[in-house]
């Protein structure tokens, strides 16, 4: 077996700069992110090159006789798998503390920003800048534009594989709690979300108190909310399930407002979304546990919408009419539901787009 032994970052740069032909201190920018990626291991230098070359981040220039790299997206690329798995191999040669601030990044994803994670120090009460700037050095992360990226998918995965399965829920649930007094003082809509993100993952199970089913359900629902705002309705119905999932029994009794505004607001994604089976279980529970009949108005809103959406129209229009009915105001009088459509129609067809579009909005609270 030949054994290779890794080159110290002087060597590589010189290498780089004779395969490239080109002088030294024209290429110590890119050797250097080269060197940073592989710690000089000449198969991985040699794989990662043959990579760039591939991506098109390393390239000649005609017009300008040479070779020429993007130094800013070089450093944002992925490892090869192999040189990832290399990378993921050697984190068990880290200390303890750099090893539980990776475990720790990796809960939230690929990277999070340098803010963030000053945040998370302060909130847990543990150091992680220091110990991830040491995994920095050592090549298992990026640290760039103000957020740490892990290197390769591998080596997130590889760190968040180091909690035991039992235990990963537990440390989501505890990173969400820990960032839940935060997003409802400071109205940080990127904490949360990253807090309802974090309590989602661990589940119902993670729950240790009756008082937290509560609280997590009403940050799922004010998650859910941002996401209307943003207009990203299958996020939202994502939270408003969630949220709902972390009621306990009887919670139709004791948390009778924040039950009917999940259900309500879920009810109202799932038709955006075209789920009509989601608003049909969704719409069940509030008719079958609404106090009063204002307070079913809105799932019963969404179900005939829905009906017509669905090419049903005479029932959308019979459950339109008996909704009115409930209200004490009957338009069904002796016609059937094909008059009433034809009658439509034909008061519609004498008045423009423009004339129904401005036509005068209604002000009866019990007609509108």
């Amino acid at each position: 077996d030949v054994k290779l032994d890794c080159m110290d970052e002087e060597t590589l740069t010189t290498m780089v700069s004779e395969t490239l032909c080109l002088l030294p201190r024209l290429t110590r920018s890119l050797s250097s992110i080269i060197y940073h990626k592989t710690k000089g291991n000449p198969l991985f230098v040699s794989q990662l090159m043959i990579s760039l070359g591939k991506e098109g981040l390393l390239r000649p220039s005609l017009s300008r006789r040479r070779w020429e790299w993007d130094k800013e997206k070089i450093q944002c690329q992925k490892l090869p798998d192999d040189v990832a798995m290399f990378f993921t191999n050697s984190i068990e040669a880290l200390s303890e503390d750099v090893k539980a601030s990776l475990c720790v990044l990796s809960c939230f994803g690929s990277s999070a920003e340098t803010a963030f994670i000053k945040t998370l120090e302060r909130l847990l009460q543990k150091t992680l800048l220091n110990n991830l700037d040491a995994a920095v050095e050592e090549g298992l992360l990026d640290n760039k534009d103000g957020r740490y990226h892990f290197s390769h998918d591998r080596i997130q995965e590889a760190a968040y594989n180091m909690l035991n399965f039992l235990d990963q829920g537990r440390f989501h649930f505890s990173y969400g709690m820990a960032l839940a007094p935060l997003a409802a003082g400071e109205g940080d809509d990127s904490i949360l979300l990253t807090a309802a993100n974090q309590l989602n993952l661990a589940g119902p199970e993670a729950v240790q108190e009756k008082s937290q089913n509560v609280l997590v359900a009403d940050l799922n629902l004010q998650a859910g909310k941002k996401a209307m705002e943003m207009s990203d309705f299958v996020l939202a119905y994502s939270y408003f399930d969630n949220g709902i999932s972390f009621l306990r029994k009887k919670h139709w009794e004791e948390h009778y407002k924040l039950s009917l505004e999940l259900f309500d607001l879920a009810a109202k994604c799932a038709l955006t979304n075209g789920d009509i089976v989601s608003l049909e279980l969704v719409s069940e529970q509030v008719i079958a546990y609404g106090r009063s009949y204002e307070d079913k108005l809105n799932v019963l809103y969404l179900v005939t919408c829905s009906l017509a959406f669905s090419s049903k129209l005479p029932e959308s229009i019979e459950k339109g009419l008996d909704i009115l009915a409930n209200l004490g105001i009957d338009l069904q009088e002796s016609r059937s539901t094909e008059a009433c459509v034809q009658e439509t129609t034909t008061l519609l067809s004498t008045r423009t787009d423009d004339e129904i579009l401005n036509t005068r909005q209604m002000t009866d609270p019990t007609l509108s």
